[in-house]
């Protein structure tokens, strides 16, 4: 099985949680792609279902495939909200924003009951920091918010390269304009305290370390899909 059959395996078992008239949140990222993929033929064959997109990517392809969708404004509360991620951890704490929508899809996952996680098995890590993690920045004052950024690393004792995120000839910059910093700490042994300490940097718009949203994780190795929960005290 390769990566691409595996995505599709746990988009598949996630589908399974979708209910005729539910409000969706809809996902970014390869792995979404391939649910948004099977949801369109699910609503072709009669599903009933309202869709929230997490970012100009997947509205895209959701109205390509003809998924209906409306406006976080228009749904303000979801019942389920189905993504990827770029890693995964055993309590479901999350790194995303790979694909560069981490704060759609936070906003779109904390408005939603519930959040279903879909990766393969690569993504399963002990602790979160392999990949670089994705902080999502203001343009003005950039410099002086990455300093503060280097400094609450440094006090937590966090260190490696950060790098503005490229995209052709210059910046990427997010769907609500902001630039990406892609901090690559190798390992975050206290992901909550990061949280917190990027919560508190004026020009840092979001980060994307997603803890205590997911409810459950799809994960799909060649021997088929599994399930994750967070483990509890």
């Amino acid at each position: 099985m390769d990566a691409r059959q595996m995505k599709i395996k746990a988009a598949e078992a996630a589908l399974a949680h979708v209910e005729d008239g539910m409000r969706l949140g809809i996902g970014t990222g390869s792995t979404a792609e391939e649910f948004v993929r099977l949801l369109a033929e699910k609503v072709a064959g009669g599903l009933r279902v309202e869709g929230v997109p997490t970012s100009e990517r997947t509205a895209r392809l959701c109205v390509e495939l003809g998924v209906p969708l409306k406006s976080l404004d228009e749904l303000p509360h979801l019942d389920l909200t189905i993504d990827g991620a770029d890693e995964v951890d055993a309590n479901l704490a999350l790194i995303k924003g790979g694909g560069g929508a981490l704060l759609r899809e936070k906003i779109v996952a904390c408005a939603s009951d519930r959040m279903i996680v879909i990766a393969d098995e690569s993504k399963v890590v002990e602790t979160l920091g392999a990949f670089p993690l994705p902080i999502e920045i203001n343009p003005f004052g950039q410099a002086a918010t990455r300093l503060a950024v280097e400094k609450v690393a440094a006090r937590l004792g966090l260190s490696g390269s950060m790098d503005l995120r490229a995209s052709g000839d210059g910046l990427f910059m997010t769907d609500g304009g902001h630039l990406i910093l892609d901090a690559s700490f190798g390992r975050i042994p206290d992901a909550e305290a990061l949280s917190s300490e990027l919560n508190s940097i004026p020009g840092v718009v979001e980060h994307g370390l997603f803890i205590n949203i997911a409810s459950l994780a799809v994960i799909a190795g060649p021997a088929g899909a599994r399930t994750l929960q967070a483990k509890t005290e």
